[in-house]
This record gives structure tokens, sequence and C-alpha cells, in this order.
């Protein structure tokens, strides 16, 4: 019983050092307490982007239908911005995690004033073409009139202030580079805590400020976006944390410039290959009537909820790979990985059997729609059944992601997705006759053929030797 309480209060004091920050040389000591460190404010990081995502559409919702139509739309074009983002985010996690880990931490920050550059310098492009074409942007998505004249001022203020999104991104990529985890996590919580506070005072008015409609929603996020921006360069430059800044280090390098554009591309190529997959998915999906589509829907927002935590596990990784590669000690880069793999498995197993037993009651929180539930319900299941193999898929991915090299995902993606996971699904769903479980045991399978294949090559251990 006393070694019971030890333990907890062991564990209890690790969570509250791993949230608050407590500074850490993630290339020595125990690697379990390494991955628990950098893990707790990953999954509370991702987990907090979840219900943000949640309570936004619930706001949103609350306006009109062309209201939610027009965030769909939108959110459509930003993932071009996310591609991006998510591609330079990878880049800087494993450049700056290489340098901290090498100990030169003033590379380290000449590596990430350029991030920081690359990132205004695209976001400016990308905002002109926003504040300028908000409504010509929303008829080329497929908007009706009466949408477009609602909800353009929504496309304008997102994509107009996108470079808060930009930022936001890639600065805490540099945090978590350096494993500053923590510092990344409050950010966040700032970022949507303000959004959440901020949506329904600029959605429907409160006191002076008028009801802004769909548009107050945009924002709300770029207000609370922008304020966490201004918090991280605040902490970079006047901070505890490993990377700080001066005003010497604000010049441009374009060597190291180009050097992140090439790391980057994987990851923006593993981005697009994931989305368009899920775009095609979604129009096979549509075949079999609304009903199926909608409880398709659900049981993938239901499935992405559970997924945050095995991302932000997966993101640990990342660091401690690309720090202790940095560190010359690759064979402790790759025991992380295992050990992260086995935790973000057991999570991932325990979910698996909650979802295999309990879905038709999840898909019934959120409709009473027999047809939508059963359907809904089988997606969950059955995705349910590869959930393990997602674990290692993600970890794995992420590690090679983390080393430096996002070639070796990209192909992995290519592969499982489009040549696997897309021509199966039709063949099964559509030619064959199996209606919506072929197009859900093509998902499953797809993400086992990832870990089958992703496992194989990390074992070959070239990511071990990527220079960057």
């Amino acid at each position: 019983m006393a070694n019971n309480q030890t333990s907890s209060k062991n564990i209890l004091q690790l969570f509250k050092e791993a949230v608050l920050g407590k500074q850490q040389d993630f290339t020595q000591g125990s690697i379990k307490k390494a991955v628990f460190m950098l893990s707790i404010p990953m999954i509370l990081e991702m987990l907090m982007e979840s219900i943000f995502a949640l309570v936004d559409i619930i706001y949103v919702s609350r306006v009109s239908v062309n209201a939610v139509a027009t965030v769909g739309l939108t959110e459509s074009v930003l993932t071009l911005v996310y591609a991006v983002a998510i591609g330079l985010s990878m880049a800087a996690t494993a450049l700056i995690a290489r340098r901290v880990g090498e100990k030169d931490i003033k590379k380290a920050n000449e590596t990430a004033v350029q991030v920081i550059f690359l990132g205004i310098l695209i976001s400016i492009g990308i905002s002109a073409v926003g504040i300028l074409y908000p409504r010509e942007i929303l008829q080329f998505m497929g908007g009706e009139p009466a949408l477009i004249e609602e909800g353009f001022g929504y496309t304008r203020v997102l994509l107009g202030g996108n470079i808060t999104v930009m930022l936001l991104f890639l600065i805490n990529a540099i945090f978590r580079g350096a494993g500053d985890a923590s510092i990344a996590m409050w950010t966040l919580i700032l970022s949507n805590g303000l959004n959440i506070i901020l949506d329904p005072i600029f959605i429907f008015g409160l006191g002076p400020i008028p009801a802004y409609g769909v548009e107050g929603a945009a924002i709300a996020t770029t207000i609370g976006r922008g304020t966490a921006v201004i918090t991280q360069l605040l902490i970079l430059f006047y901070g505890s944390g490993k990377i700080k800044l001066i005003l010497k280090d604000l010049v441009l390098r374009i060597s190291l410039i180009f050097n992140i554009v090439k790391v980057s591309l994987g990851g923006i190529g593993q981005f697009i290959i994931g989305t368009s997959s899920w775009v095609v998915l979604m129009r096979i999906m549509s075949e079999f009537g609304s009903e199926v589509l909608a409880g398709y829907t659900i049981a993938i927002r239901i499935m992405m909820f559970t997924l945050m935590p095995a991302w932000g596990m997966s993101n640990a990784a990342a660091t401690l790979v690309g720090q202790n590669l940095g560190a010359k000690q690759p064979e402790r880069a790759e025991k992380s990985v295992w050990i992260t793999g086995k935790y973000c498995a057991y999570f991932m197993g325990f979910v698996s059997l909650i979802y295999i037993a309990f879905a038709p009651t999840f898909l019934g929180w959120f409709s009473d729609n027999p047809k939508v539930v059963e359907n809904g319900a089988l997606c969950l299941q059955v995705m349910a059944a590869g959930y393990i193999a997602y674990a290692y898929g993600m970890v794995v991915i992420q590690s090679f992601n983390g080393s430096g090299d996002t070639k070796t995902p990209t192909l992995i993606n290519f592969i499982c997705f489009w040549l696997f996971q897309l021509p199966f699904a039709y063949l099964m769903a559509i030619t064959l006759d199996f209606g919506p479980k072929g197009v859900f045991w093509a998902i499953t399978l797809a993400e086992v053929l990832i870990a089958v294949v992703g496992v194989w090559l990390f074992k070959k251990g070239k990511w071990k030797t990527v220079q960057v």
C-alpha cells in the first residue's frame, strides 16, 4: 500500500514538472521519464485543439446553415495553409532538435529565426489573396450567392490573418524541437481559451461589440491566435527556454532557409497525400446516401478525438529522435521510439476495446437516426480493430520526420494511401458491392500496412545517418 502511494506521488510530481516545463536534458537519464515528460504537455495540447474545434462549430451552427457551410469551404482552402505550416513545422522540429542534441544552441537560434522569416514571407502572399478575393474564393469552392454574401467576411479575416496560424504552428514546433513542450502547450491553451471566450462575444454581440455573425468566429480565432503568437515571441526573446533570441539573431540566412525548405517538402507531401485520400474516400462514401455519410463523418470525428493523445506521443518520439541523433546516440534514439510505441499501443488498445463494445452508444449521442448510428458504429468498430497498428504507425512515421528523413514517410503514405487504400476502397465498396464496410476495411488495412512497412524500414536504420 505504501509503495503504491509513493508511486502515485512520484507520477503526480512528474506530471506537475511536465506541465510546468521543468528544464530537462532528454539525451541523458531515463528514457521512460523522457517520454512521459514530453508526451504529457503534447497530449494536453492536442486535446485542447480538439475541444476548441468542437466548441467552435457548436457556436457557428447557431448562426445559420450557410455559416457552417462557409466554415467548411474556408477550412478546405485553409488546408493548403495547414499543409505548408505542418511541413515547415516538421522541418523546424527536426532541425531544432538536432541542434539542441548537438548542444549547438547558437545554430538552433539561427534556425528558429529562419523558420519564422519563412513563415512570414509565405503568409504575406496568402493574406493578399484572402483579403482581395474572398468572394471569388468561395465562388470557386462552389458557394451559393447567399452563402458568399453572408460568409465572405469570415473567409477574408481568416485567410487575411493566416500569419497567426502559420506562426503559431511554427513557433510551437520550435519549442517542441527544443524539448520545451510545456511552452507549446500553454500558448495553445491561451490561444484556444481566448477563442472559446471571444467566439460568442463577436458572433452574437455583447455591449458595444456588434453581432458579426460567422465573421465574428474568424475575428475571435485571429485575436486568440494573434495573442498567442505575441506571447510566443516574448518567450523567445525574454523567456527561460532553451531557444532564446536576441536582436542580432534577426539576420536572413539563405542557405539555412533552403535547408528548411528541402526538409519540409516531404512533410508537405505527407499532408497533401493524406488529405486528398480522405477527400476521395468521402466522395466514395457519398454514393451510399446522406445517412451513411453522416454516420461515417461522426465516426471519424469521434476517432480523431482519441487519436490526439497518440499524436502527442508521436510528437514526443520525434523530439527524442532528433535530440538523441544530435547527441550522437542513435541507439538511444531507437530505444526511445520503441518505448513510446509500446505506451501508445497500450493506450490505443484500451480505447479500441471501448469503441468495439460501445460504438452504438457513442453514435447515439450525436444522432437518433438508426441508419446513421448503424453505419457510424460499424465504421468505428472496424477502424478500432486496427488501433494498435495505428499506434506504432504514427510513432514510427513521426520518428522518421524527427530524424529529418521526411522522404520515407511520404513514400510510405503514397504507397499505402494512393496505391492501396483508394483502389481497394473502390474495388470493395463499388465494384464488389460490399458497400460502406468496404471503405471502412480499406482505411483499417491501409493503416496496418503503414505500420508494417514503417516498422520494417525503421529497423533498417538508414534514418540514423540522415544529415540535416
